[in-house]
Order: structure tokens, then C-alpha cells, then sequence
């Protein structure tokens, strides 16, 4: 590995910023190079391997999350005489056909009238809503959307706590045309935007207020632009799923005379009539590693939380997190864990400490699921390649991504040219364009890739 200190004690791009590197053999646990791998750096997204793996060894790879459909008060005729819950238990998967699925049982039920009203039961997770750490402003975009054991995501991405905007050029001088998906007035949109003749797609700018849903489009798109989407978190993201329902449920023909809200259903009193399962955890850990879904992320902690302590609470669920990954042999004293996502600036790890939770989980027998999680790089199916599609092409790479501000971070497995594979954690911490990181990152692969083990 000569050539890659090389590269290392020369290097400039990141001029002020710092390097964590741990390379080691995934055959035997053997460090081959180390720099900076004690020192505790920011993991970003690298955070989700931590949580991947704990919610594999405490829910299991074929963990459903459940919604029921609640009923108090008798059906006289065609009318329900009293109130209808929808009782979240966490499921990250649900859009707006599951709940065109709930209203249509209600409908099949005999349903035509309900006297009193729909209440959203969240209750299952705790009422913090966003993490301690999360930046303020990175609360209105769909990567820092609040968690919530009651949602709905508008694409099967799974973006829970988010609404789709789907903008397009107009006539020259004229705002552009847009919709929102799910189509609700929950949200409002403000728009100050116009089309010109041509304009950078940074030029377009959406925001939210922050503290309600109230949504701001200034700026410019060209009028030959392609049809830009665009994905904002929703303020109180309980109440918007209570008041999509309660759109839904119009549209089925069924009219509601009381007015909704949350609250709380208490099973002896209430009747379930529909229990709605999610598909496996296997299957949603693929959006979360490949894609870097932060609120199936967050949503992971709270649930083991409560799944182990009965409590489905940050605390809780992290201190499952902990104990799962001291189990490895991990050095905890070293490590400070504060969410599931990795958003948070206040997450340190140190590389050598993640190589090594990555050499010894190949022995679980959920490993090879695991594997397949992570984004592999040059494949260009979203689902195959995610974060790396664009990325590495020609090399064997599975690894997670990790980006926040200053901070760019690449850890996983490699199949070098001897055939082995072998282990790494690169994290930058310091930068000023996270995009260099990711070419630094790319570089540092190409010579991991290049290197002949018999010589270590």
C-alpha cells in the first residue's frame, strides 16, 4: 500500500479538512493500513450500517410494521354512529393507495356516514418529532421530515413525512405549471418562479416556512427544461395524514361529520377491522442503505425501542443501537451515536472501529442480505447501484455513502484483483465541497483496487 500513503502524504484536495482511513482483510480482520483509523470523525450516512445491522439482530429480516383501522360506536343502517381510528404502528411503506385500501373497507363495511370523527393514533412512537441535532432549516426538505408512527410517503422510495412537487416549464415569462402528489391543500404553494429562455436548474429555488406548510417557488426555469420534481417535509406530518384520509374517504363517497384529529385508541374499547402489514424489513432496508432514507432510518431506532424497552423513544432506541454493535466487540467508549440517519453533526466514529463491525457481521447468517443492501457501484437501477450507480464504474464495490455539510464518508467491501475482498472506511471530515470528497474517496478506491495482497 506505498502508492496509496503516497497519495496520501501528497495530497491536496483535502488542504484543511482531515482523513480517516481503515483498510483491512475481510478474510482475517488484519489491518493493512490505518490513517487517522483511532481518531473519531463524522460518519454521516455511515450511521445507517449501524442501525441496518441492529435492526437485523433485534426485529430480524422478516419484521412486518403494522396499521389497524379501529372502530367505536355501532353501524346503524348505513351509518357508523361514532368514531374511526387509524392507528400507525410505525410503517414506513404506506402511500396514498394503502389508505384508498382503508377506505375502501370501510365503504365494504356499509359505511356510508360517520358521525363522529377520524382520529390518527401516533401514539405508538413518542411525540418528538424531529432529532435533537438536526439543523433547522434542514427540517422543510424530505430528508429531515418529522418521524411519526402514523405516515404516508409519496413514492416508493419511501419518503415518509413528504409531499412530491411536480413542476414544468410554462410560456416564456409566465410562472411554471405545478402539482403536488399526493394532490392535498394541507400544503400551499407560493409561486413566485418564471419561465425564461434558459436558466441553471439551480436557479429554480423551493422552500418552506419553517413551523408551517407553506411552501415558496422563486427564481428561474428554462422553458426547455425537463419536468423537475421535487420532494418538501410537511409540518405536524400526523394531522396531513389524518386530513388525507379524511379526503380519501370523500372521494369513496363516505361523508364524516366530526372533526378529525389525534388521539389516542384504547383496544378494549375499540373494534379493529383491518390490520395492514408492511412488506419484510428485509425488503425496506433496500430504499433505506440504497437510497439513504434518513426517516426509515429514524424510524428504525424508535421501533426498536419500543419492540425492547417498550418505549418508542430516540433514547431507547439508541441505547438498543448501542448494545447491538458493542456486541461485535466494538469500542463504545470511542463512539458518540446520536441518531438512526446519520444526519446529525454530533455522530463520531472512528474508521478502524467501522471496519471492524464490518468484518464481524460477515458471520451472521443475515450477512448476505446485508451485502446486497448497499449501493453497488456503476449499477444504474436505482434499486441495484443507488447512491454509487454514477460512481466507480468497473470496480466490485458495495459500500454506503455518507454526505452531510463538510462531511463525505465511503465505507464497505471491495473485490480486489487477487479475487479478495477486502474492507474499508474512509472518512472525510473538514471539506469545504463535499464533492471533492467524493472524488478523493474515488481515487483512494481506484488504488485499493489495484492492490495485490500477497505484498502487504
Amino acid at each position: 500500500m506505498e502508492e496509496l500513503l503516497t497519495y496520501i502524504s501528497k495530497q491536496k484536495k483535502w488542504a484543511g479538512g482531515i482523513l480517516g482511513l481503515s483498510i483491512r482483510s475481510a478474510d482475517t480482520g488484519d489491518i493493512y493500513l490505518s490513517h487517522n483509523g483511532d481518531i473519531r470523525l463524522h460518519p454521516a450516512s455511515n450511521m445507517k450500517i449501524l442501525t441496518a445491522v441492529a435492526a437485523l439482530r433485534i426485529l430480524g429480516p422478516d419484521y412486518k410494521f403494522s396499521t389497524e383501522i379501529r372502530l367505536d360506536g355501532k353501524l346503524v343502517g348505513d351509518v357508523w354512529e361514532g368514531d374511526v381510528y387509524i392507528v400507525g404502528k410505525g410503517d414506513p411503506t404506506l402511500q396514498i393507495n394503502d389508505y384508498q385500501k382503508f377506505a375502501a373497507i370501510l365503504y365494504k363495511y356499509g359505511i356510508r356516514t360517520i358521525t363522529g370523527r377520524i382520529i390518527g393514533d401516533d401514539t405508538w412512537y413518542d411525540d418528538i418529532r424531529l432529532s435533537e441535532d438536526l439543523i433547522w432549516s434542514d427540517a422543510q426538505y424530505y430528508y429531515g421530515a418529522e418521524v411519526s408512527a402514523l405516515t404516508i410517503s409519496p413514492d416508493e422510495d419511501y419518503d415518509t413525512g413528504s409531499v412530491k412537487i411536480i413542476i414544468q416549464p410554462s410560456q416564456l415569462g409566465e410562472p411554471p405549471q405545478y402539482r403536488l402528489y399526493p394532490n392535498t391543500s394541507y400544503v400551499t404553494i407560493e409561486n413566485h418562479a418564471v419561465t425564461v429562455a434558459q436558466a441553471e436548474e439551480e436557479e429554480l429555488c423551493i422552500t418552506r416556512e419553517h413551523g408551517g406548510n407553506h411552501i415558496y417557488m422563486k427564481g428561474n426555469i428554462g422553458v426547455d427544461h425537463d419536468v423537475r420534481q421535487e420532494w418538501m417535509a410537511v409540518w405536524r406530518s400526523t394531522d396531513y395524514v389524518v386530513d388525507t384520509f379524511v379526503q380519501t374517504l370523500k372521494e369513496m363517497g363516505i361523508t364524516i361529520k366530526g372533526k378529525s384529529k389525534t388521539g389516542k385508541a384504547v383496544p378494549n374499547n375499540t373494534m379493529c377491522i383491518c390490520k395492514h402489514s408492511s412488506p419484510k424489513l428485509a425488503e425496506i432496508l433496500i430504499p433505506f442503505m440504497k437510497l439513504s432514507n434518513n426517516g426509515i432510518g429514524e424510524i428504525l431506532v424508535k421501533e426498536m425501542g419500543r419492540f425492547v424497552y417498550g418505549e418508542g423513544t430516540w433514547d431507547a432506541g439508541l441505547k438498543v443501537v448501542k448494545e447491538q454493535i458493542q456486541s461485535y466487540g466494538v469500542n463504545m467508549e470511542t463512539l458518540q451515536i446520536k441518531d438512526g440517519s446519520g444526519i446529525s453533526h454530533s455522530n463520531l466514529l472512528p474508521a478502524n472501529e467501522l471496519s471492524k463491525l464490518l468484518y464481524r457481521i460477515q458471520s451472521e447468517k443475515w450477512f448476505p442480505l446485508l451485502l446486497d443492501t448497499l449501493p453497488v457501484a456503476g449499477e444504474q437501477n436505482r434499486m441495484v447501484g443507488g447512491t454509487l450507480r454514477e460512481r466507480m464504474k468497473g470496480f466490485s464495490v458495495k459500500a454506503k455513502t455518507g454526505t452531510i455539510e463538510g462531511v463525505s464518508t465511503l465505507s464497505g467491501y471491495i473485490n480486489v484483483k487477487t479475487e479478495q475482498r477486502v474492507i474499508f472506511s474512509i472518512l472525510l471530515n473538514n471539506l469545504i465541497d463535499e464533492e471533492i470528497g467524493k472524488e478523493i474517496e474515488d481515487e483512494i478506491i481506484a488504488y485499493i483496487h489495484a492492490h495485490d495482497s500477497a505484498k502487504v
